[in-house]
């Protein structure tokens, strides 16, 4: 499956009409629709409070809608076992070294660390992390501690990949490098991936496409299409096009902002 493809991807999920209202009344989301297709890489944006990490929650069935359907078009209809999700947090045990924090989903699952050992270098290695097994957060930088988030959510090889801002309270270089470092991840493996960000850049640098969400009760006011090839890099940061699609995302997060 290359980006080429992309039109022809066959739909992975499917929202429809979906709502969240918590218990004290807060109005999250209002009438969503949106479809997921395989391999997508797509973006959500929109103003704090907009109902974008909620939406990825229900997504992953962390939480459930209040109404609407969320249809995963699997052969059982079921959403699939392996979803890795990634917060805004690294959220690694302290207490634990790098290599035990990414072999919690598979400890979880009753897997002897020693036979899951090979799966967990193998993830760290992804990350760019397997000379640092050993370690323990303490002793990781900002960057280091979201690719070991990263390795964890990864480690059961998940074919969708929910990401709610993991890179947002990182500096800007390190925010860049993480941002190639999934790209190429993410051609290799061909996962589907919803990645959550406020950064306008951010989303049209890694997406094939960005949705443009309004301010609460959140709903999806538009998509806006990113056919830059990949890879990408520097020249395409510098390019007029991607400046274009930037404004492009910009105009429609004002419109919905004032609407």
């Amino acid at each position: 499956m290359t980006e080429a493809d992309a039109p022809t991807r066959p739909p992975l999920v499917t929202l429809t009409g979906v709502a969240k209202t918590y218990g004290n009344g807060t109005v999250a989301l209002a009438g969503v629709d949106a479809t997921i297709k395989q391999g997508d890489f797509v973006s959500l944006v929109g103003p704090s409070g907009c109902g974008k990490s909620t939406l990825l929650r229900i997504v992953a069935g962390l939480i459930g809608p209040s109404a609407g359907d969320v249809r995963w078009h699997t052969t059982d209809g079921a959403r699939p076992a392996d979803v890795g999700f990634v917060f805004q947090d690294a959220t690694l045990m302290p207490w634990a070294s790098v290599l035990d924090n990414v072999f919690l989903p598979l400890k979880l699952r009753g897997i002897a660390r020693d036979k899951a050992r090979p799966q967990l270098m193998e993830a760290l290695a992804r990350v760019g992390l397997a000379d640092f097994a050993g370690a323990f957060p303490r002793e990781l930088s900002g960057g280091m501690k979201m690719r070991v988030s990263l390795a964890r959510a990864l480690v059961t090889q998940p074919p969708v990949l929910l990401m709610d801002e993991p890179f947002a309270a990182l500096d800007e270089f390190t925010r860049e490098k993480l941002d190639d470092d999934l790209l190429e991840l993410w051609r290799s493996q061909r996962w589907t991936v919803i990645f959550v960000t406020h950064s306008i850049y951010e989303s049209v640098y890694l997406s094939e496409r960005v949705l443009v969400m309004g301010a609460r009760p959140g709903r999806i006011l538009g998509e806006v299409v990113i056919d830059a090839p990949h890879p990408r890099g520097p020249a395409f940061r510098r390019s007029h096009d991607y400046v274009d699609h930037c404004a492009a995302v910009s105009a429609a997060l004002r419109e919905g902002v004032a609407t």
